[in-house]
């Protein structure tokens, strides 16, 4: 075959050789050096989260998540240090339906607290994790864009890893090391409607359940005791056409209201409209929130619930301890594999494995 560049007609003409295809690794990978943090000691972090390191106090935060036991350790200690210098923040816990505007609101409420009455205010949101790839989005800090730029903001999301309770407990202990970084006003948000209420409101001053209007039937799937726990109700997307129909929303809502009994603090909650997009009723929501704590206050309530949700967590540690322990056990894994058979088989009872298998911890334990 003859190529028209070896023409001689063509001989002026320069073929240039082609440029040879780069690898798509970088060559000078392997003489980087992964750079890590240096390690903290205890008093390290102590003293970085008392001056408000917010670098220091993320790091502590991520050993208060971490499932390794040496982790473990080092945030208790560190957690317990601080204990002396938490307890003075206003805790407010929110959740509401999917879809509500949760995180707008967030946004919205902290804006306005920050710029009213200044202070810092730190966001501790759950994130739900895939129950298939056990992954979270954890993508809170995209829905409050305001707050993720502010100075005295500090947002950290949390995935949920299928262990609502273990993350709850975790989130208190975070609540511990914000108050001692000098965060007076904490938000925690839960995932939504369902069964991490119960945990978040152990742990907050003030429980607010936002609704939405316009879904149907406003009380449909709304569970009695979400609304018993909450100190108070409001609507969001009050705004435009939508506005009568918050309003008639916020009325069924007073209305059955009135047919729960007295709440333990004596104030019946208010329910409220508003619109976290528009920034529209949001001091409504803070002067709804500021007379509930001065009431509590002033007739003893606000102690008691706090002293009541320091019990509830020590015996919820206490299960949390107890169960990590019986699958740390060595030679129970190996159990549960046996005896899992023998229940599927139909050879033994769950009740009956399940006996057997503490009463092996059991001697797991006097051996020791």
């Amino acid at each position: 075959m003859i190529h028209p560049e070896n023409d001689e007609a063509y001989k002026g003409l320069k073929v240039n050789d082609g440029v040879e295809r780069l690898s798509s690794v970088n060559p000078y990978l392997s003489q980087m050096r992964v750079r890590r943090a240096a390690p903290l000691s205890v008093d390290d972090y102590v003293n970085g989260i008392l001056r408000g390191d917010v670098t220091i106090l993320s790091r502590a935060v991520t050993l208060v998540e971490s499932l390794r036991p040496e982790h473990q350790a080092i945030a208790q200690e560190i957690v317990e240090r601080l204990l002396p210098h938490s307890g003075k923040s206003l805790r407010v816990g929110i959740t509401g339906v999917p879809g509500a505007g949760k995180s707008t609101s967030i946004d919205a409420f902290g804006m306005h607290i920050l710029k009213e009455r200044g202070g810092k205010l730190a966001v501790l949101a759950v994130d739900p994790s895939s129950e298939r790839s056990k992954g979270s989005i954890l993508g809170d800090k995209t829905r409050m864009e305001r707050l993720a730029a502010h100075p005295n903001a500090f947002i950290r999301p949390s995935a949920s890893a299928g262990s609502l309770g273990g993350v709850a407990r975790k989130t208190r202990e975070t609540i511990i090391l914000c108050e001692a970084a000098g965060y007076d006003t904490v938000f925690v948000e839960t995932v939504g409607v369902g069964q991490s209420e119960t945990a978040v409101y152990s742990m907050v001053d003030f429980f607010l359940l936002i609704q939405i209007a316009g879904a149907g039937d406003e009380l449909q799937g709304i569970k009695r005791g979400i609304m018993e726990m909450a100190d108070g109700i409001v609507i969001n997307k009050a705004d435009g056409a939508n506005k009568a129909e918050a309003q008639r929303a916020a009325t069924h809502y007073r209305n059955a209201l009135q047919l729960f009994p007295m709440p333990q603090s004596g104030i019946r909650p208010q329910v409220l409209t508003y619109s976290g997009f528009y920034d529209l009723g949001i001091k409504e929501v803070w002067d709804m929130i500021f007379d509930y704590i001065a009431k509590v206050r002033a007739n003893g309530s606000f102690e008691e619930r706090r002293s009541a949700q320091s019990k509830y967590w020590m015996y919820e540690t206490i299960n949390e301890q107890l169960h990590n322990r019986f699958y740390r056990a060595a030679g129970i894994d190996e159990a549960l594999a046996r005896f899992e058979d023998d229940v599927i088989a139909g050879r033994l009872t769950s009740f009956a494995a399940a006996g057997r298998l503490l009463e092996l911890y059991d001697s797991i334990n006097n051996k020791k």
